[in-house]
């Protein structure tokens, strides 16, 4: 463990995670409100979408079939307000009934698929509200160039074969999030993240593994995030927080397609032999993986 949060490398895709994390958290009160206007505006252009759900329709499989006229609507209307609207959407984030009262229940049906479970504003990454952000044309307003930057960076972190970022990677990064946030640099959660982003990047994690008895340490502070404070435990606590993302996505993925790419079984072999400890940590996933290996 000690060797691996040395590697220069892999604290930086560390450091990146937890940068991810943290644009959530901002976003997460702004694009809740954003969407609670954008609900509140349908409803009032459009009297058939305050009528409850007649059939209590729902999905099957990732499409709405024999929905009543109400939810039929709904769905016209979520297709008119996309901005990508030959991409895929998926209806089965979604339960159509709850999309008169409940503005989240809308807003899936931008993101991408997995956000079925989720119900509150805190729940959802970074992914899901880039890619709201960049497919509801609520968010007009917002470049889309640098949001998709950011998604990108997103996708080639979560799928790294070695777990590793180099210097370079990392700040062509701060740079796109830094062109990100400038579209809502006048919301003060967003201003409080970017300067949280900031000390994240510029902490120099490996120096805290050694100070493995410290406690009562926190990772955030009321003043964003203090170097000082950020124990070994912290950290590697972001570490398999990042590392059961990365193994989420790559089930995901898996599971649409049904096989693993040669690439990414290299990767994750080596990596997890190497460190044993983390080997034995998400052995329940690694093992759901050698079974798809095998199909």
């Amino acid at each position: 463990m000690r060797v691996r949060l040395s590697t220069r490398e892999y604290t930086n895709w560390i450091k990146a995670g937890q940068c991810l994390c943290l644009l959530a958290r901002g976003l997460q009160p702004l694009i809740d409100r954003e969407m609670s206007h954008f609900h509140h505006t349908l409803l009032n252009q459009n009297t058939l979408l305050r009528r409850p759900c007649e059939r209590h329709c729902r999905p099957t499989g990732n499409k709405l079939l024999g929905a009543c006229r109400c939810c039929l609507e709904w769905q016209r209307t979520i297709q008119d307000h996309h901005r990508q609207p030959q991409h895929t959407v998926n209806w089965d984030n979604c339960s159509p009934v709850s999309w008169r009262t409940n503005h989240w229940e809308v807003a899936k049906a931008f993101m991408p698929r997995g956000q079925g479970n989720i119900k509150t504003a805190d729940q959802f990454d970074a992914a899901a509200l880039l890619n709201l952000i960049n497919s509801c044309d609520w968010f007009q307003s917002v470049d889309p160039k640098p949001v998709k930057e950011v998604i990108r960076y997103r996708n080639e972190l979560m799928h790294s074969s070695d777990f590793l970022v180099s210097d370079t990677w990392i700040n062509n990064f701060d740079s796109t999030l830094r062109r990100f946030m400038l579209h809502f640099r006048d919301d003060a959660s967003m201003a409080q993240t970017e300067k949280q982003i900031n000390q994240m990047l510029q902490a120099d994690l490996s120096i805290h593994i050694h100070l493995w008895d410290q406690t009562d340490s926190n990772d955030l502070v009321a003043d964003g995030i203090n170097a000082d404070s950020i124990s070994a435990d912290v950290i590697v606590q972001w570490e398999a927080e990042l590392l059961q993302q990365r193994l989420q996505v790559l089930l995901e993925e898996t599971d649409e397609s049904s096989t693993l790419s040669a690439e990414q079984l290299k990767g994750l072999d080596s990596f997890f032999e190497s460190n044993k400890d983390l080997g034995e940590r998400f052995s329940s996933q690694l093992q759901n993986m050698n079974l798809l290996r095998k199909k």
